[in-house]
């Protein structure tokens, strides 16, 4: 997998069985930013909305409160938080 994906609403099952509630909590206000990941993140949008755009020239994607997202380990891309963001994330 070299690129983003989402599932928009994911099921409150499918949330359930993956352990979605347990992992830890982040937050970060309006603002931008870049990032690297090294390791695959999961992670579950619980509220607010971001333009995620991958340096690579991909389409900028956009993630928001009921989102599964996977970000690919070695993506470097920009961050544009539009409203604080708080999510649950795991990696691996």
């Amino acid at each position: 997998m070299d690129r983003i994906l989402v599932e928009h609403h994911a099921s409150p099952a499918k949330l359930d069985i993956m352990g979605v509630y347990d992992w830890p909590v982040w937050e970060k206000a309006v603002s931008t930013f870049p990032w690297t990941y090294e390791r695959q993140e999961t992670c579950y949008i619980l509220e607010g909305e971001a333009v995620v755009t991958p340096d690579d020239g991909s389409e900028p994607v956009t993630i928001e409160a009921g989102d599964l997202v996977i970000f690919p380990a070695g993506l470097s891309c920009t961050w544009e938080i539009i409203e604080d963001i708080e999510k649950h994330y795991q990696f691996g």
